[in-house]
């Protein structure tokens, strides 16, 4: 994908690194990517991937909503335009002054997976729309939830039917396949188990309308994963095939595929040396100040620097932390010639860099960002 508005941006304003710089016009397009692949579903942007006003306004402007996941972002949206309505309560995890929080602006659905929680919703939100997550395995995501979020098809059915028995409305099912997914196959798992479970609780008189099947739709970093286009077929197919008399209401919450590949961080070289058999470059970013996905060298970014020969590398942020080594195992190359004040830029990083970026470690201040829209 062409940067050339954000290396225009860079040349000309030379903002300090590390920064990160968000092109909107592409997030916008990919939006639209989704649309046009599921004309029928509703897309809700997770806004923890990138919770930029300019970001939310892009899409906005595409016709997007947002899955929320706490007040703050709640908070976000609404001040950039959103109406209630557009609004999802994805996070199952949540205070009941956050339900009421929610519920007092407008936000009519959410999710959940616990007993408790569904009684706080009664109680919070009363005659809200509720999903059930149920717990789906997707062993090859790249960060995938384990079994934090989700509870078993039988607990899924058993929860509607207190959800109906409390007079919220039972809407649907939820699941997701982690994030980074390549896998196209993925979602027809949850999708198969969905069918069955609005089956059973039909015949209990509860006739669910709703499949959110979550976000995890991968891009390509150093490993290359399929087009949009072959995730999006997947679905479809699988929709056809376990939803034969017609698909439900379909909600989609895709963070990564949205705004990863809109952004570029550019982080300039602090020191190299060579320690052993090894060349380690150290960056003036690292998993601290944005480079999160980099724990346990989960996401493997691609890197743009200096012409010419080039050759393998460790790669470490800035921090006195021993942990904050970015790439030991997962091969880097980076130019020879490189030395201290030279620039890098790390591409497709516009999801999960600055949101995930600590408020000051080691006195380093959050990942900058321009946005241009």
């Amino acid at each position: 994908m062409s940067h050339e508005r954000i290396h225009r941006f860079l040349d000309e304003q030379r903002p300090p690194t590390p920064c990160l710089v968000v092109d909107t016009r592409v997030v916008t397009a990919r939006v639209r990517e989704f649309a046009e692949g599921l004309p029928h579903a509703r897309l809700c942007y997770a806004v923890k991937a990138n919770p930029e006003p300019a970001v939310l306004r892009a899409v906005l402007a595409a016709g997007g909503g947002f899955d929320v996941a706490s007040p703050g972002e709640i908070t976000a949206c609404l001040a950039e335009g959103a109406r209630p309505e557009a609004l999802s309560y994805g996070n199952t995890i949540k205070k009941p002054a956050d339900i009421a929080f929610a519920h007092a602006c407008g936000v009519r659905e959410f999710t959940t997976d616990a007993e408790s929680d569904v009684e706080r919703l009664a109680r919070h939100a009363p005659g809200a729309s509720v999903s059930v997550r149920v717990l789906v395995d997707a062993p090859r995501s790249a960060t995938p939830f384990g079994r934090k979020f989700g509870c078993r098809p039988a607990e899924a059915v058993a929860l509607l039917a207190r959800a109906a028995a409390l007079g919220l409305d039972p809407a649907g099912l939820a699941f997701h396949v982690g994030s980074q997914q390549p896998d196209v196959s993925a979602w027809e798992h949850g999708i198969a188990m969905a069918a069955k479970v609005f089956a059973e609780l039909a015949g209990l008189g509860i006739r669910l309308r709703r499949l959110d099947i979550g976000g995890g739709f991968g891009i390509s970093y150093q490993e290359t994963v399929p087009p949009l286009s072959d995730y999006l077929t997947a679905v479809r197919r699988a929709l056809d095939a376990y939803f034969p008399g017609g698909a439900p209401e379909l909600v989609l919450e895709p963070g990564r595929a949205i705004v990863a590949e809109a952004g570029l961080i550019r982080t300039e070289v602090v020191l190299v040396a060579q320690r052993g058999p090894h060349r380690w470059v150290y960056v003036d970013i690292g998993r601290y100040n944005g480079l999160a996905e980099t724990e346990n060298e989960a996401i493997k970014y691609r890197f743009g620097g200096p012409p010419g020969d080039r050759g393998p590398v460790v790669l470490a942020g800035p921090t006195c932390d021993g942990d904050d080594v970015l790439y030991q195992h997962t091969p880097c190359e980076l130019p020879l010639a490189l030395a201290p004040g030279d620039q890098l830029d790390i591409l497709d990083a516009g999801a999960y860099t600055a949101s995930y970026s600590s408020v000051s470690f080691n006195g380093i201040e959050p990942l900058r960002t321009y946005c241009l829209e």
